[in-house]
C-alpha cells in the first residue's frame, strides 16, 4: 500500500513539474520590462507539441501563471516534493513579474500589477524562504496603497472592490509583518459590514452569501483577530447545508457540488 501511494506522488509531481514547465514558458503577450535572459529549465518548455507556446493550456493560463505557480509548488510541498524544482530558478521567474515601480507582481511577464498575483509572488517566496530578495516595504506599500477610505480594498488601480481582495491584502501584509501600514480596523469594519442576515459573507456590503467569500472574510477576520464578530452557530449551518445529496459541497443555494468548497 506504501509503494501505490508513493508512486501516486511521484506521478503527481511529473504532472505538476510538466505543468509549471508548460506554463511558464510562453512568450508574453508584452514587451519585457528588462532585458531578456535566456530561459532557466523552470521556463523552458519540454519538447513535446501539447507543451508550445500557443497551446490552448497555455494560452488560457496566460494571465494566471502566477497564481499556477504558487499552486503546484504548494501542492508539491504537501507532498514533501518541493526539490523536484529548482528555488532559484522558480525565484528568478517570480521576480521577472515584479513592477519595481510599483512595488506589486504580475500574473506574469508583461501583465499589469494585482494584488492577487502579488500575495502568490510573496506565497511563493515564503516557502521557499526567499523573501529577502523583495523590497518588503515597497511591496507593503503597493498593497497598503490600494485601501479606500471605507476600509475596503480595490484590486489594483482600475478600482474593482471584493471582499476577497480584503483577505488577500491582510494576508500578504501579516506575511510581510507589516500590517501596521493600513488602517486595520476599518479593514475590519468594511469585512463586517458584508455579512448577511444568513451569517454568510457576499463579495460586497449587499452581496448574495457565497462560500468562496465566506472563506476570505473568516480568514481576513482571522488574520485581524476579529472572529468574535462571526455569529458562529448560523454560519456553521449555512455551510453544513451547502453538502449537496451526492456528500459534495456546493458554494450556494440551488448550485452543483463542486470540491473547491470542500477545504471550507
Amino acid at each position: 500500500m506504501a509503494d501505490e501511494a508513493e508512486l501516486a506522488a511521484d506521478q503527481h509531481v511529473r504532472y505538476i513539474v510538466t505543468v509549471e514547465k508548460v506554463t511558464s514558458a510562453a512568450t508574453p503577450p508584452f514587451p519585457p520590462r528588462v532585458p531578456s535572459t535566456p530561459p532557466s529549465a523552470f521556463q523552458r518548455p519540454l519538447l513535446s507539441s501539447a507543451q508550445k507556446k500557443d497551446s490552448f493550456e497555455s494560452l488560457v493560463m496566460e494571465h494566471i501563471r502566477l497564481n499556477g505557480a504558487y499552486w503546484g509548488l504548494t501542492t508539491l510541498d504537501l507532498l514533501h516534493k518541493l526539490h523536484a524544482v529548482d528555488a532559484a530558478e522558480v525565484v528568478d521567474w517570480i521576480m521577472s513579474c515584479y513592477h519595481p515601480e510599483s512595488g506589486g507582481f504580475g500574473g506574469n511577464v508583461g501583465h499589469d500589477p494585482h494584488v492577487l498575483y502579488t500575495l502568490s509572488a510573496v506565497q511563493v517566496l515564503c516557502l521557499f524562504d526567499r523573501l529577502y530578495v523583495l523590497d518588503v516595504d515597497k511591496v507593503a506599500d503597493y498593497v497598503a496603497g490600494l485601501q479606500n477610505k471605507d476600509g475596503s480594498f480595490s484590486g489594483d488601480i482600475w478600482g474593482e472592490v471584493d471582499t476577497r481582495f480584503s483577505y488577500i491584502a491582510l494576508c500578504t501584509l501579516s506575511l510581510l509583518h507589516r500590517l501596521h501600514k493600513i488602517d486595520v480596523q476599518k479593514a475590519v469594519d468594511f469585512v463586517v459590514s458584508c455579512k448577511n442576515l444568513d451569517g454568510g459573507f457576499g463579495a460586497m456590503p449587499g452581496g448574495e452569501s457565497h462560500a468562496g467569500q465566506i472563506f476570505c472574510c473568516v480568514g481576513a477576520l482571522a488574520i485581524t483577530g476579529s472572529l468574535h464578530h462571526i455569529d458562529r452557530d448560523l454560519l456553521g449551518w449555512w455551510l453544513c447545508e451547502r453538502q449537496c445529496k451526492d456528500g459534495g459541497l456546493n458554494g450556494r443555494p440551488e448550485k452543483l457540488a463542486d470540491v473547491r468548497f470542500t477545504l471550507l
